[in-house]
């Protein structure tokens, strides 16, 4: 517990966080790169590039002192975290680096104002959420039976195009070797070793149910925006990695986690490329409940974008109880109307709406989706006017969009 002589200097310390906080974490993230080039491995560096990253951290410090009263608001940020920290392989021997730079990085920015009083306050601030990750990534360790920063050797089996930019890889264990064991929505990290030399680990989701003799994982060709650099990560995935390659994948990890394992209604919704947990999710309860009520929504630029179209058209086969509605911004004359390749769906022009959707007990019936930043920020405002408590809204994503619960 933080002592009560460091809580005035944190709590003092939001105001400054919320105009100067982008500011802090892009020093702090120049000063440990520059002393410490070997952590550009664990970290995006397209998000860096793009400045997400630096966002994200100073969201993350911003909802740490603004919330230093009442931790247990923090607990699914942590969470969601401390799963992507394990993935990448965060070691306890990298906190102190980052501790001691987010100080410098403080000091520098604010001046004489980073009083030995406030950095005090915020060095044990620091160690107590320190040591909270690093007991919790333990115990994520112990339960995959890993080791931080192990990665498991995969051979990809078969690659296959899921739509005009999303692109499947099945990968399977070396001879002899088991696959772990997933939940639907958790992830793998990926290893790439790019032309330049830089190696990056990047997550994506696992697309298929568990169960298999593989993992399948289906990445988004990230194409360059306006203000954003292409994907070098799943650039390099299309454009190199074929049948018989061998990838280096950590242990599944991830806490979105939709239960398949009741027969209680659900609701899944997604746009994008965020489709792959809710599509591993589906076919999990397609297998183990079929009679399950599931309100399925998607929203695709077209259906020449939408990916595993032909996976869902074969859920809603199996399932009886399967209500799909998709959402294209460019709706084909082949997929317009209520008729989707003659299986029910309902089609809608535009972005996804969630008044569109089929009625549901907004009270009692989780909803989980994913998606673009864009997306679930304008879903997760539809759903809470519609009446659906934030505590029922599960959402698959890191960055600030993770700290909109606590605002």
């Amino acid at each position: 517990m933080l002592s009560e002589a460091a809580r005035p200097y944190i709590q003092a310390s939001v105001p400054v966080l919320r105009e100067q906080g982008v500011t802090i974490t892009k020093t702090f993230y120049k000063n440990m790169f520059s002393e410490h080039p070997e952590l550009t491995r664990i970290f995006n560096m397209g998000n860096q590039a793009s400045g997400a990253q630096q966002q994200s951290l100073a969201a993350a410090v911003f909802a740490y002192a603004d919330n230093i009263d009442q931790p247990e608001a923090l607990t699914p940020v942590v969470s969601r975290i401390v799963h992507k920290h394990a993935s990448v392989g965060i070691r306890a021997e990298h906190y102190p680096i980052v501790g001691r730079h987010l100080l410098g990085a403080i000091q520098e920015t604010l001046g004489e104002a980073a009083t030995p009083d406030l950095l005090s306050a915020w060095e044990e601030a620091y160690g107590l959420l320190a040591n909270a990750f690093i007991e919790e990534e333990r115990k994520l360790y112990a339960a995959a039976e890993t080791e931080p920063g192990q990665l498991l050797n995969m051979t990809v089996q078969e690659v296959q195009d899921q739509s005009l930019n999303v692109r499947s890889f099945l990968l399977t264990p070396e001879a002899g070797a088991s696959l772990p064991s997933f939940m639907p929505g958790q992830y793998i990290s990926v290893e790439a070793l790019l032309p330049d030399g830089m190696r990056q680990l990047r997550q994506y989701s696992l697309s298929d149910a568990p169960g298999k003799t593989h993992f399948r994982i289906s990445v988004k060709r990230e194409a360059a925006g306006k203000e954003t650099p292409a994907g070098r990560v799943s650039n390099w995935l299309h454009d190199t990695v074929k049948a018989g390659d061998t990838l280096r994948i950590s242990p599944p990890f991830g806490d979105f986690t939709p239960d398949t394992n009741t027969t209680e209604p659900i609701v899944l919704l997604s746009a994008g490329v965020g489709v792959t947990p809710m599509i591993s999710a589906l076919n999990d309860i397609a297998h183990r409940h079929p009679g399950r009520r599931v309100i399925f929504g998607h929203a695709a630029r077209s259906p020449a974008f939408h990916a595993h179209r032909d996976e869902l058209a074969h859920a809603i086969e199996l399932m009886p109880n399967l209500v799909c509605t998709v959402f294209y911004e460019d709706v084909d004359g082949d997929h317009s109307g209520n008729n989707w390749n003659n299986h029910a769906v309902t089609v809608q022009s535009g972005r996804m709406n969630v008044s569109a959707l089929p009625e549901w007990d907004v009270n009692e019936i989780p909803v989980y989706m994913c998606g673009p930043m864009p997306f679930m920020q304008a879903q997760w405002k539809a759903l809470v006017a519609k009446g659906v408590p934030a505590s029922r809204i599960h959402q698959e994503v890191f960055g600030p969009g993770l700290l909109d619960h606590l605002r």
